[in-house]
């Protein structure tokens, strides 16, 4: 995912002998806070512990923020993935911490994927069973050439792929500053109803229902051109794997990891154990003055700081910390404050078996398959191959204005409504009679510490990304909001991927870093001494 926005190479960065960078002796052992038990988090508070430095952790609920993995209480050995649960091989900044912690993965059973055994696509009341797109009618097959036309005649999606895979900057940025300067005031569907090849609306319809890659598309209609076109130039939604035993193994696994290579801190060290093994609860109030920060946490404890890191969903600042104004300039906190985030459902069962591999000694085929449908339920994923163990159901995946619907639901509520509807889609098979746990379920956007599932930029708001993204670079910063550093996610360029979680934590790394007086090395330059040559596109304001 070398985004087009900064295509800075991390993990070139990550994987160079020559490591991160170093901070003066002097300042070895100094905490510094970090703010969120996330992906983010963590990976700020490991590198930051491989410099030789103290993070000092704060995290409200559990380690893993969005990557939470639910064991279903009846049986725990058996999880549900309520947040990230697919992750695309282009992630390689993200896969440097899985391989390092030696997790296995898995390709994850998106629709059509060579992976997954059978795609059922239900619309209007017609179903239409798929290996491949080839195997559905020919007005599907239209529409996917529709958007493969739309993505070269005015993206010139080839050569920045190109450009991508051979990492040749100059070019990636020349075509990309001119797509923002060209589309940042448009929508997705703007952008596809003023395309020749999209001028059918049925077109325009069944892509938002179906989509291809990781399917529909309609719920992210209102958002930028520009969140999609990032998405699909760096095959975010392409090749996705699936985390064995638990995406949230990762944050864990960081908290655990004993590095082999320390600055200052004898070998076998880890987060947990200069924690004692828990972090520190919630932090409700962060205050600024003349010699650095304070932070309060959630037991009345206080302590100060010379830098902080911050990266829960920047909307938090303004409702669950007591921030001090001073943290940042006043056009960040306007980016804050028009920050957008995407809604999003999931209902997870655990059945008996996986029953929809059985296959209908007629016609040949499975019971079910993963399905992609424009009533309620929108996606069905399927989990598991094993006849002799339990299977796992995510009966329902949904975004935006489709997670609304969910939202006053009780769990035995969304469950009875979602086997009516899929009673309707498959009217031979009993869903109901494999059921053996009870369900698990989230709404992210009704979770208070998220109120959202992850940031989706609406048109006109580039420039407050660009603000977000380049906080990291601090030199032209009034020194008063100095030291203060945002991650996560939605201060990426890719929100709602791991990826851009871990990107902009080691952009927050190299701030502090260079806060503290410390530097990188010159055989391995860091993303903030590169910055001003690949800089984000600066739009007129």
């Amino acid at each position: 995912m070398l985004v087009p926005d900064f295509p800075f190479a991390y993990d070139d960065w990550l994987r160079h002998p020559a490591g991160l960078g170093t901070v003066p002796a002097h300042r070895h052992g100094t905490p510094v806070a970090v703010i969120g038990g996330g992906m983010s988090g963590m990976t700020a508070a490991y590198e930051l512990m491989r410099l030789g430095l103290r993070p000092v952790l704060y995290e409200a609920e559990q380690l893993g923020g969005r990557m939470r993995s639910e064991p279903f209480p009846e049986h725990p050995e058996f999880l549900a993935e309520m947040g990230a649960m697919r992750f695309p091989v282009s992630a390689t900044a993200l896969f440097h911490y899985i391989d390092a912690l030696g997790l296995r993965t898995a390709p994850f059973p998106n629709p059509l994927a060579p992976s997954t055994p059978a795609t059922l696509v239900h619309l209007e009341g017609r179903t239409h069973r798929a290996r491949s797109v080839a195997d559905l009618p020919s007005e599907f097959q239209e529409v996917a050439d529709a958007w493969d036309k739309v993505l070269q005649d005015r993206a010139e999606l080839s050569s920045l792929q190109d450009a991508i895979r051979r990492r040749d900057i100059p070019l990636l940025k020349a075509i990309w500053n001119q797509l923002v300067k060209e589309y940042d005031d448009q929508s997705f569907y703007g952008f596809l109803a003023t395309s020749p090849a999209f001028a059918s609306f049925r077109h325009r319809e069944i892509f938002g229902q179906v989509g291809f890659g990781t399917g529909g598309w309609d719920t992210d209609f209102p958002n930028s051109i520009i969140e999609i076109l990032r998405v699909v130039c760096t095959a975010a939604d392409d090749d996705q794997m699936t985390i064995e035993g638990g995406a949230q193994q990762l944050p864990r696994g960081l908290w655990t990891h004993r590095p082999g290579r320390l600055a200052h801190w004898p070998a076998g060290t880890s987060l947990a154990g200069l924690h004692d093994g828990t972090p520190r609860p919630a932090a409700v109030r962060i205050g600024r003055d003349a010699e650095g920060f304070e932070v309060k946490d959630a037991d009345g404890r206080l302590d100060r700081y010379p830098a902080v890191v911050f990266s829960p969903h920047v909307r938090a600042l303004l409702t669950h910390v007591d921030s001090d104004p001073s943290l940042l300039p006043a056009e960040l906190w306007t980016a804050v404050e028009r920050t957008h985030y995407m809604g999003s459902s999931k209902v997870f069962v655990l059945t008996d078996r996986p029953f929809w591999l059985d296959t209908d000694p007629d016609t040949g085929q499975m019971a079910m398959g993963m399905t992609l449908t424009d009533r309620m339920p929108r996606s069905v994923y399927l989990f598991g191959s094993d006849p002799g163990r339990p299977g796992v159901m995510c009966l329902s995946y949904t975004w935006n204005d489709d997670s609304l619907k969910f939202a006053t639901l009780s769990a035995e509520q969304r469950v009875e409504i979602l086997l009516a509807k899929l009673g309707e889609i498959y009217p031979g098979v009993d869903i109901r009679s494999h059921l053996i746990s009870e369900p698990l379920t989230i709404t992210w956007e009704t979770e208070p510490r998220f109120m959202g599932a992850f940031k989706a930029n609406l048109p006109g708001h580039y420039r407050y990304q660009r603000r977000l993204f380049s906080h990291f670079m601090q030199d032209d910063l009034d020194p008063r909001h100095r030291g203060f550093f945002l991650c996560g996610d939605d201060v990426s360029w890719t929100g709602g991927f791991a990826e851009g979680a871990v990107t902009t934590a080691l952009n927050a790394v190299w701030g502090v870093v260079e806060h503290l007086g410390g530097s990188t090395p010159a055989e391995n330059p860091g993303p903030g001494d590169v910055f001003h040559e690949i800089a984000p596109v600066r739009l007129a304001e």
